[in-house]
């Protein structure tokens, strides 16, 4: 009668084993879907394009000004920005951001040009959609010599049209 209780309790030990490495492992499978999901929704969640890009070099041919306009989709993290770069065109240093404008839309109103080989102009505003106002969010005056100066077109649409509205 012993040897039946003993040999009933190691039969139940391995169903109990048996189950428990079961649990475990459908655990360990939930894990890596889950997983797997998270990763792929991260992933779908960093849609970026890039919607608009122009480039200038400058009259005497050592720098390079590039502009990009980026669009960022997703849920909740959808935004729109636009950067202007300066690089040497010998490689001599890495790009060098110097403008960076946020905006509701795909893309911007925006200009550069050469003033002469260390003067850079950018005018800016904002597309003509309703409703559309641009940012400056960074700028850097001054890069290796180069002076860089920006021009409002908003600001001065709206000084114009006082003018005209005040003769």
């Amino acid at each position: 009668m012993l040897l039946k209780v003993i040999s009933a309790n190691s039969q139940s030990r391995g169903k109990i084993k048996s189950l428990q490495h079961t649990h475990s492992l459908t655990s360990y499978r939930t894990c890596l879907l889950l997983l797997l999901e998270v990763c792929l929704l991260s992933v779908a969640c960093q849609d970026v394009a890039i919607t608009w890009s122009a480039e200038a070099i400058s009259p005497d041919g050592k720098w390079l000004a590039t502009a990009r306009s980026q669009q960022w989709g997703g849920p909740g993290t959808a935004y729109d920005s636009t950067t202007v770069s300066l690089k040497p065109i010998d490689n001599s240093q890495p790009v060098t951001p110097v403008l960076t404008f946020s905006h509701q839309y795909a893309t911007m109103k925006l200009k550069m040009v050469w003033l002469s080989p260390k003067h850079f102009d950018v005018t800016y505003g904002p597309s003509d959609r309703p409703g559309d106002h641009v940012k400056l969010d960074f700028r850097v005056a001054q890069h290796s010599g180069i002076e860089i100066s920006v021009q409002d077109l908003s600001t001065q649409a709206g000084r114009a049209a006082k003018s005209v509205g005040e003769q």
